[in-house]
C-alpha cells in the first residue's frame, strides 16, 4: 500500500494483496480515524472514502483475486 499527498487528499494506490480495501487504513494517524469503511475498487479502479475523501485506486497492472 503506497500513500500519496495530493493537494488537500490523500490517494492510496493499491496492489490485489491489499484487497479488500478499507478506511481509515493502517498508515493514518490513530488520531484522525472514522468509522472503518469498506471500499470496492474492483469494479471501476477508484474509490473514495465518504467520511476523509481519501480516493483508493488500484496500481495498472493489479492483479485482483475474486474469492
Amino acid at each position: 500500500m503506497t500513500q500519496k499527498t495530493e493537494q488537500a487528499s490523500a490517494v492510496v494506490e493499491l496492489d490485489g494483496h491489499d484487497l479488500p480495501a478499507f478506511c481509515p487504513n493502517p498508515a493514518m494517524p490513530q488520531w484522525s480515524g472514522h468509522p472503518k469503511v469498506f471500499l470496492d475498487v474492483t469494479k471501476t479502479g477508484t474509490a473514495t472514502c465518504p467520511y476523509c475523501g481519501t480516493v483508493y485506486r488500484l496500481k495498472p497492472g493489479a492483479v485482483v483475486h475474486h474469492h
